[in-house]
């Protein structure tokens, strides 16, 4: 019998036995015995048993803006000792991520034996009721789920979309099985009913047998209804731990949740040395997709799955996968899989420098086409070179052909390339590759900055140096933070981007539950001394400006948790306020609402201007400065300057497209006579090619169109003599992506009266 085998089969008698002595569950009140838990407060309760630890914030606030009652530590327990906290949140939403008006709580302890624990919470959204309660038994994987939505209003509730939800703050996620990748979608393609946040050491697996619909690439498990007044809705699920990164006792649950028939497969796993590789495991697939693995400690592995038809394949870290071999499953069967030969690593070398200097250059390279880890603790399909030394960096990847893309900048100041390469077991491969710039905003005092991003704090999973080490890569020239309601980070991105001589623009983004907001700069490591779940927008903004902050942006004003929105649904604590100054144009949502918003704003002579971000919480997965926001700063190039030059509306927003205003900055007026046309002269510049250029008006009216090929361009735009109030331009590349300026604005001036005295 394998050491593998022999370990599940001591682990399940265990979980078989009576356990009374060491199974006992336990409810803590005070600040969570939870490493790294947030549950600081001493009305907090902590649930326990020998598998897994919890925490609610019965009275510290959870994340976002959150109403107090919802769970947000979680973590295994391992060999008698609780493992760190793994999550920023896990609750039951009641309507998506719109704004949860909130002034009630109850807070019930059903039973406290050892037996069992259970935790009735009774929270109020509006006038709607959500009751969930807590349920941990001696010996259990899993908390049992249980969620009441009531709609105490007179209105109905229409099309809301409900259910639960599985932050992680740390590792990877594993959405539901046959939805791809994708952020949001319904589930008609799913072939399972839970998610799994993950990693190396440990599994949270979310079962939401009730769900129609996935947000946040499964994070969120909704059911759209409609609910009536009067009317209730009820929610069942589980959240399962597991103390290692193997999803087999997921698999087991559902199975026994769905009363499946079940087989096993079973077997062994080597490299092409014969041994064991590390981290080896074993990639089940269903349908095409990847449906569950199991890990293969010391080359064996062990798994039962409802019975049906798959396709395995082993793996293991930087080893080429094997062959996939086609499964059929049957009740009570055993299958003996033996994977053997697996290939090692091979080690890519790379040198990124600039063509015509030979300078180093910061680089983000992406796997295209070769093998990407299945499993992301296995490794990266996503790279960025070193910070020191710059331009440099050390892949080790698994055998085989590659095609990878090299973005320096691309699409913004180089074109992005491709690089092929071929790599076989144990080889090591040098490789430099040339960047050609082929425009340089900085010439004439433009500069670049994401001014929406994420490291590691709640959901955020990039570690603050690949943060920086990706807004290189895509030659920004400010590096900038902004966690959710923390300064944690910002010692230490001030430290790493001294180290190339770069400016850091500390900032939050100020997280309630009504709408967003990132403050720049804001004093370094200044804490947050206000509540976004409960305090006003007026004293939010106040707080903002008490850290110092030059700018106050506007987040995503339009998406469930954008402040015009919730605005609009007289959802903000304290209403309308004044004090914001710019509107965010992000690259997550649709902008055409904000647009049209600075449009009308514009009109009415309100100088509000753009401010532009990525919102990436993972470096990896999504493209850092993607959208970004360009200033003109002359003379020095400092954090407030640079928010000073945005707050003064001298910059535009941009996906490629470089603007470089003649006659007529961006922000500034422009002081016609009555009946003069002006001619505003506006050099344009697109990697990728230009497409067309828009000169707009009050209204959001198309003033004139100019089609445009090449890579550079000087417009010639005639403000004749009806135009008045502003005018702005949007310019597309060839690949559709949009520079949007801020406003010139344009004045008439009369001409002085006709007198003798004059005319003498």
């Amino acid at each position: 019998m394998t050491k593998r085998l022999e370990r599940l089969l001591l682990a399940g008698l265990l979980a078989g036995a009576s356990a009374a002595s060491h199974a006992d569950v336990s409810i803590t009140r005070g600040a969570t015995t939870i490493p790294d838990g947030e549950a600081q407060a001493s009305e907090d309760l902590t649930i326990a048993n020998e598998r897994l630890a919890f925490s609610l914030a019965v009275e510290s606030a959870p994340p976002w803006g959150v109403p107090r009652g919802t769970l947000v530590d979680l973590a295994a327990v391992k060999e008698g000792e609780i493992d760190l906290d793994r999550i920023a949140f896990a609750d039951f939403i009641p309507n998506n991520w719109s704004s949860w008006p909130n002034d009630g709580k109850e807070v019930e302890i059903v039973e406290d034996s050892p037996e069992r624990a259970v935790v009735r919470i009774r929270r109020n959204w509006g006038e709607a009721w959500v009751t969930t309660s807590y349920t941990l038994e001696a010996g259990s994987d899993r908390i049992r789920l249980k969620t009441e939505l009531e709609n105490a209003g007179e209105a109905p509730l229409e099309a809301i979309r409900s259910g639960y939800t599985l932050w992680p703050d740390t590792g990877f996620l594993f959405g539901v099985p046959g939805l791809g990748d994708a952020k949001e979608t319904v589930a008609v393609e799913a072939l399972t009913d839970r998610m799994v946040a993950y990693d190396r050491d440990w599994v949270f697996a979310l079962h939401a047998p009730y769900f129609d619909r996935v947000n946040y690439e499964g994070q969120d498990m909704y059911l759209e209804y409609d609910l009536a007044p009067g009317e209730s809705r009820t929610f069942d699920g589980w959240l399962q731990v597991v103390p290692e990164g193997d999803l087999s006792p997921v698999v087991a649950f559902e199975a026994e949740r769905h009363g499946d028939a079940v087989g096993q497969i079973a077997g062994s796993l080597r490299n092409d040395s014969g041994e064991a590789p590390q981290d080896g495991l074993v990639m089940v697939e269903q349908d095409g997709h990847p449906y569950a693995w199991t890990l293969a400690e010391d080359g064996s592995f062990a798994m039962s799955l409802p019975a049906g038809e798959y396709r395995a394949y082993a793996t293991a870290q930087g080893h080429a996968n094997s062959e996939p071999v086609a499964l059929t499953v049957t009740e009570g069967g055993e299958q003996t899989l033996d994977f053997a030969g697996l290939k090692g690593p091979g080690t890519l070398s790379l040198d990124v420098r600039d063509a015509e200097t030979g300078a180093p250059r910061d680089a983000r390279l992406a796997i295209l086409e070769g093998q990407q880890p299945p499993v992301e603790f296995l490794g990266k399909q996503t790279f960025f070179t070193e910070l020191t030394p710059a331009g440099t960096a050390e892949l080790n990847l698994a055998p085989g052909d590659y095609r990878m893309s090299v973005n320096a900048g691309a699409g913004f100041t180089a074109e992005q390339q491709e690089l092929e390469v071929s790599l076989a077991s144990g080889e090591s491969v040098q490789k430099t590759l040339e960047i050609e710039r082929l425009a340089e905003p900085n010439n004439d005092s433009w500069y670049g900055a994401d001014l929406h991003h994420h490291a590691n704090i709640l959901e955020g999973t990039t570690p603050p140096e690949t943060v920086v080490r990706a807004q290189l890569a895509t030659d920004l020239d400010l590096t900038f933070i902004s966690d959710h309601d923390s300064t944690a980070n910002h010692e230490r991105f001030q430290a790493l981007s001294g180290q190339r001589g770069v400016p850091f623009i500390p900032s939050m983004e100020v997280s309630a539950s009504w709408g967003h907001m990132n403050p720049f700069p804001i004093d370094i490591a200044g804490e947050l001394q206000v509540d976004p779940g409960t305090d006003s927008v007026q004293e939010i903004l106040a707080e903002a400006r008490r850290l110092n902050a030059e700018v106050i942006p506007l987040n995503h004003p339009f998406n469930d948790y954008g402040y015009l929105r919730n605005l609009a649904n007289d959802s903000v604590p304290g209403g309308f306020a004044t004090g914001f100054d710019l509107l965010e144009l992000n690259a997550e949502v649709d902008n055409v609402p904000t647009l049209q918003t600075a449009h009308n704003l514009w009109d009415e002579g309100s100088r509000v201007y753009f401010t532009a971000g990525t919102d990436t919480h993972d470096a990896w997965n999504d493209l850092t400065g993607r959208i970004r926001m360009m200033a003109k700063v002359p003379g020095e190039l400092t954090p407030r300057a640079f928010a000073r030059s945005l707050k003064d509306g001298h910059g535009y927003a941009t996906q490629g497209p470089l603007l470089h205003p003649r006659n007529g900055l961006f922000g500034d007026e422009l002081r016609l006579p009555e009946g003069e046309d002006f001619t505003w002269q506006v050099d344009v510049v697109a990697v990728d090619g230009l497409k067309e250029a828009r000169l707009i008006g009050p209204g959001g009216e198309v003033l004139e169109t100019v089609a445009l090929d090449g890579r550079e361009a000087r417009l010639s735009l005639t403000l004749d003599e009806t135009v008045e109030g502003w005018v702005a331009l949007e310019v597309d590349d060839q690949d559709d992506e949009t520079a949007w300026s801020n406003p010139l604005w344009v004045e008439r001036e009369q001409p002085a009266p006709y007198t003798a005295a004059a005319k003498g």
